[in-house]
């Protein structure tokens, strides 16, 4: 009984974790080392527009010609693929946009995949230009600057209610104080119980989910093009070598003086 129990429990399991990744692993190969990463789920459009990609062979050979310590590592482009030394490089393709796929819950930490795009100007829609892709390197932060963050949005919500239902009533509180300690205990209750209700349903706050601080912490991130570009992926194992990488002496155009090449990517197990 307890055998067939045991044979069910990883049936189950095993279903769901097909179920949670629909995509095969993908293989990085570099010459400065081998990435895994995985596609997510939630960003169908990006996830099957680059696993053909991938499947096709249409990275096979290019470079990451914009390496910007601290930021991104960019490669995939077309005309890097046997670019003369010093060239600039990097051109991307308007027959290859995507409209983003941008997810609260997939953010710009150390690894993440992600598509880049064109300017606001040109592409009010942030659409993604999916003929390369950038992994993020990042830096870290601290777990201040990131409360700091959070209070630069939510503390002029919290005093644009004070200003209004509480502030005009400081006269009243400070006679009440003198005159009848105990109506101006009860009035100064209410009021700041009105101020906080009025806050805990106020619109525009923003928290950042305990996984982002988690990852920006301890692996760092880049939290200033989240919902900005579409994450549609991330590296999940050889992390160090989006280190390497990162690390090359670069040009005036941010591409490494010594090629960094994509040998091939493929799927893998």
């Amino acid at each position: 009984m307890n055998r067939i129990l045991l044979f069910l429990l990883c049936i189950v399991s095993a279903a769901t974790l097909q179920a949670q990744n629909r995509y095969p692993v993908i293989v990085i190969e570099t010459n400065y080392g081998t990435m895994k990463a995985m596609l997510y789920d939630d960003t169908p459009r990006h996830s099957d527009h680059y696993l053909k990609l991938i499947e096709d062979g249409y990275f096979n050979g290019t470079l990451f010609h914009r390496v910007v310590k601290n930021f991104v590592i960019q490669g995939g482009a077309q005309d890097s693929r046997n670019a003369p030394a010093g060239i600039q490089i990097g051109n991307g393709r308007t027959d290859m946009d995507l409209m983003p796929e941008f997810r609260e819950n997939r953010f710009h930490k150390k690894g993440a995949l992600a598509a880049p795009r064109r300017g606001d100007n040109e592409n009010p829609q942030k659409k993604s230009d999916a003929s390369q892709f950038y992994i993020v390197h990042g830096k870290e932060y601290t777990q201040g600057r990131l409360d700091t963050m959070e209070m630069a949005v939510n503390v002029p919500i919290k005093n644009q209610i004070i200003r209004t239902h509480y502030s005009p009533y400081k006269d009243e509180l400070a006679r009440l104080k003198e005159s009848n300690p105990r109506q101006f205990n009860a009035m100064l209750d209410s009021l700041l119980g009105v101020v906080d209700s009025l806050y805990a349903a106020a619109p525009g706050k923003f928290f950042l989910p305990e996984s982002l601080k988690e990852a920006y912490t301890q692996h760092g991130g880049l939290h200033h093009l989240d919902g900005e570009y579409t994450v549609f992926g991330e590296v999940t194992e050889g992390l160090e070598v989006i280190d390497k990488i990162a690390a090359l002496q670069v040009d005036g155009n941010s591409r490494p003086k010594s090629d960094a090449k994509i040998i091939r990517v493929y799927t893998g197990k």
